[in-house]
This record gives structure tokens, sequence and C-alpha cells, in this order.
């Protein structure tokens, strides 16, 4: 199966890999191309370009999904479970420390000045994702409009994102519908075994078994987390800034499993660990099992939340992986994917605004009039120190200081102001 790579070498270049990806997927993508394809002749630029097409077309965290394909590509399916948990497990023990100290000491006034200068931080970090993104994926007007009605649809008509996301991808498909599908004119590839339907069942039932042992045992919260977190699976193409808009409107709004000023912690501390930026999954649902049963609960909530967020990372890369040239021949399905991708870039300028207000606001105020219903600022409660911290980040970020080094400077800076 491709490259005859030793367990050893795989297993220490992906650890890497997975310790030093900091900075969100940009630069998670980064470190694997290093790593994979300008260090060590593991893959070509043509393969790994295709591969990294073929993860943007799923649903979930494209760079976790990457560097498990890339291990699927050298050994296998065990390849592809060393590289995929080791980009993953380094960052999903630092927040199951974070959200525990969170959860006991994020109340002290301390922790809310250093927490200021990460949270302004990742505001820069945030508005810098949109537009990459929006300089990639909006290629016209057409596509324009999508991003521009995607943003309305959430941020004045709060509708539920996966109906944000069905829409576009309906007319994109329409859009796109004069295309037959027709050969892919990318350069061909040996034939590969196809993944077995036995292998497919069995990733979907482990994903899938603890929602009926939970339902049967009782345990509401947990069940209620399980589900919420699978549908996330599922529905959420876009990347991890898309995955936080949807749960930023369903945990804070209608689950009301954390509050909006812990759901804007809960990103700023995502952004501090290596690993994907959707490990904030884990740090919510820790906060939610902490409320409801202290240490046990959360530690439980926590590891329940990474595997209904991450086991189907998995399921789609085995699945789908030895059929990457024939997805991507199918030019309605790309015009789907393309109008899913215009309506994401609304999506990210929709949580960038909801990220903003609740950091520079200590308030907001929902305004409901007939089918409009926004969320806007109280303009006393404006936190004017969050301002110099903002700047100071986007100085950072403009003279290429690394993610890390940003965090701390401005979280340490948040503590000096508070100290003044």
């Amino acid at each position: 199966m491709g490259i005859m790579t030793p367990y050893p070498l795989l297993t220490r270049v992906f650890a890497r890999i997975g310790l030093l990806s900091f900075g969100g997927p940009a630069a998670q993508i980064a470190v694997m191309h290093r790593e994979l394809v300008e260090q060590r002749p593991w893959l070509t630029e043509a393969q790994f370009l295709r591969a990294l097409s073929f993860c943007m077309l799923l649903p979930g965290p494209e760079a976790m999904q990457l560097a498990t394909y890339a291990g699927w590509r050298l050994r296998g399916i065990t390849g592809g479970l060393i590289a995929g948990a080791l980009f993953v497990l380094p960052g999903a023990a630092v927040i199951a420390v974070l959200a525990l100290l969170y959860a006991q000491y994020g109340a002290r006034p301390e922790t809310e000045a250093l927490m200021l200068g990460v949270k302004a931080s990742v505001i820069v970090i945030v508005v810098q994702a949109l537009h990459r993104l929006s300089s990639k994926a909006l290629k016209g007007s057409p596509d324009f409009m999508v991003a521009v009605a995607a943003f309305l649809a959430l941020f004045a008509f709060s509708l539920p994102f996966p109906l944000v996301i069905a829409l576009a991808a309906a007319w994109g498909a329409l859009r796109g519908g004069g295309a037959a599908d027709g050969p892919s004119d990318a350069p061909a590839e040996p034939p590969r075994n196809s993944t077995a339907p036995a292998t497919i069942l069995l990733w979907l039932v482990l994903w899938l078994l603890p929602l009926p042992v939970l339902y049967l045992s009782g345990q509401t919260l947990l069940f209620d987390l399980a589900a919420f977190f699978a549908k996330l699976a599922v529905v959420t193409f876009g990347g991890a800034y898309a995955v936080l808009a949807y749960m930023a409107q369903d945990v804070v709004e209608m689950r009301g499993w954390l509050t909006a000023p812990q759901m804007v912690d809960a990103l700023g501390l995502a952004e501090t660990t290596p690993g994907p930026l959707i490990l904030v999954t884990q740090f919510v649902g820790q906060l939610a099992g902490h409320s409801a049963g202290g240490v046990r609960m959360a530690l439980a909530a926590g590891a329940l939340t990474l595997w209904m967020t991450f086991v189907p990372c998995f399921l789609w890369i085995f699945a789908f992986a030895p059929h990457v040239e024939t997805l991507r021949a199918r030019p309605r399905l790309q015009a789907a994917l393309s109008g899913i991708t215009a309506a994401v870039v609304g999506v990210i300028a929709n949580l960038s605004l909801w990220f903003a207000l609740h950091t520079l606001f200590a308030q907001t105020v929902t305004i409901d009039k007939g089918p409009l219903s926004l969320s806007l600022p109280v303009l006393s409660t404006l936190r004017p120190e969050a301002l110099p911290l903002i700047a100071l980040a986007a100085l950072m970020f403009a003279r290429k200081a690394p993610v890390p080094l940003v965090l701390a400077v401005c979280a340490l800076s948040g503590w000096g102001l508070a100290q003044v």
C-alpha cells in the first residue's frame, strides 16, 4: 500500500506533526507539506494536492483527515489510525487539562484578564482566515451573493446552519447542472483496492455504538452530547470555523450548555493548543459535563465528544480514499461543494462578528421583530482595554510572529492592563 514506511519512523513523524500543529488548518497543512513532501519522498506534490482537495470535500476537520489519508497511503488502515490519532491526541490531552482548570478558575479576575488577551488575538486569527478563504472561494459575484446570503441567514434571521449549507449545496448543484459528469483530467494513479464493505460497516458501528448504550442506560446528558456531536460531524463542511458557528448557535442559544462568554473562551483556549481547532468540541463537552456532574462527568463527556467528533473522520477516509479520482471527476458534486464553500465564507463572517461582539462588549441584547433576530451590543458595556490588545495582535501577525507567541504576549498584556 504505497511506500512501506517503517512503523516507528511513521509514528515519530506524525507525532512531531501533532505536536507542532499550532495555528489552524493552514499552518497545519503547511507543516504536513514540509514533513511529507519536502523532507521525505512519501508523497509527491500532485498526490498531496489531490489528497487535500479530496479532504476538503468531506465533512469535518480537513487537516486531521489529510494526516489520516497520508498515513493510509503509506501503511494502510493501521497507518491511517496512527497518523490520525497522533494528530489529535497531544492537543486533546492539553484541552482536557485546560477545560478542568477553566471550570475551576475561569471566573477569577486574573483568568478573565489573561483570556481577554487570548480572545483579542483570536479575533485577528479568525479575520485572517476569513480573508484567506474569501480570496480563494469567491470567484465572482454569484459566489459573493451566496456568501452574503449565508451571513444574513445566520446573523439576521438565525436560520439553522444545516439548512443554510443544504440550500447552498442545492444552489451550487443547479448552477453547475449544465456540465455532464465526465472523466477527470487529473493524472491517473495506479488502481487501488476498494475498501471492503465490512470495514465501512465496522467503523459505522463503532462510531454510533455509544448512542444506544447511553440511551438504554439512561445517561440523558451524555446521550444528548453524543447525538449532537454525531450530527455535527456529518453536516459541518468548510472546516473548524464553520463548525464553531454552528456550535455557537446551537450550544448557547438553543441548548444552554454554555454561556456566550464561555463559548468565546472555548475558542480562545482551543487556539492555544496543538492539533485541530475542532478540539473546541471537547472543551464544550467537558464544560457541559462539569456543570452537570463535576470532574468525573466532565472527563466522560470530553472523551465521548472526542469519539463522536473524530471516529467519523476515519470512516470517511477509509471508505472513500480508494475512490479519490472517481469522486473528483463529478462536476455536479464539485459545483455543489463550490456552493458550500461560498456559503462558508458567510458562515465565518458571522462567527467573526459574533466573536468580536462578545469580546469587545460585556453585554449583548437580542432584538426579535418578525423573522428578524438580531444580536446587538450594549454600547455602554464596551471593554476599551480590548482595543489595544487587538491592535497588538494585528501588528505581531503582520510581522509574521508565530501564533503561540502572539497568544502568549497578548495574554500577558491583558493581565498587565488589568493591573493598571
